[in-house]
Formats: structure tokens, sequence, C-alpha cells
């Protein structure tokens, strides 16, 4: 099932971020790997991806650089940094009580104080 792009678009810093926590990466390399750890649940087109990492470069939560490709095109690989690594922990910690009033809503009770 498709996500609604509402609910992709506001978390999607936090994947991109998530992506990048694990290897440097190419834009397309990203797109993929979107799709293949949701399941396909989640698509995200080159005009959303790039505005996100151009404005995560801007914050200095990653930064970028070009490779040769074993095709011998020059690829754009995005890396993060220790500021990024400390935005993903801040987003993920966001995204935890984002989910869990949601689910508790969903739930019919009131969530557990912090």
């Amino acid at each position: 099932m498709k996500a609604d792009r509402s609910l992709l678009n506001g978390s999607a810093a936090l994947l991109v971020l998530s992506l990048l926590a694990s290897e440097d990466m190419y834009g397309y390399q990203m797109i993929a790997q979107l799709e293949e750890r949701s399941d396909h649940t989640f698509s995200m087109k080159e005009g959303t991806l790039y505005p996100i990492l151009h404005n995560l470069e801007k914050e200095k939560a990653v930064t970028s650089y070009e490779k040769e490709a074993p095709t011998g095109r020059m690829r754009k690989y995005y890396h993060i940094t220790k500021g990024g690594l400390r935005l993903l922990e801040d987003k993920k910690q966001e995204w935890t009580a984002f989910s869990q009033a949601v689910n508790a809503v969903l739930a019919g009770t009131a969530p557990a104080l912090a």
C-alpha cells in the first residue's frame, strides 16, 4: 500500500538522514533504498529528494562530494556529518513521541508519560 504523500513529506528528512547514517549515497541510490527498505511503501521523486538534500547541506547536516562511478561518469554522493547524526537522533525522538501519540489516539488510550 502506498503511503499518503503528506505523511512522507513530514518525515522525509528523517528518512534521508537515516539512509545516510548507514553509508554515503547518491540520489538515485537513496530513492531505490527508500523503496526497498519500505517494501515499496515510500516512493520519493528526484524533485522531492534534492530540495531536502540541499536544505540538509545548508544546515550542515550533510556534505556532498563527487566520485567516479564504475561506468566512468561522475556521481554526487552525500555524507552525513556529526551534526547530521545529532539531528537524526532528535528527529527519531520527535517521530517516536509523535507516533506514540497517534497510536494512543487510535487505540483510545492516553500515552504513557516519559
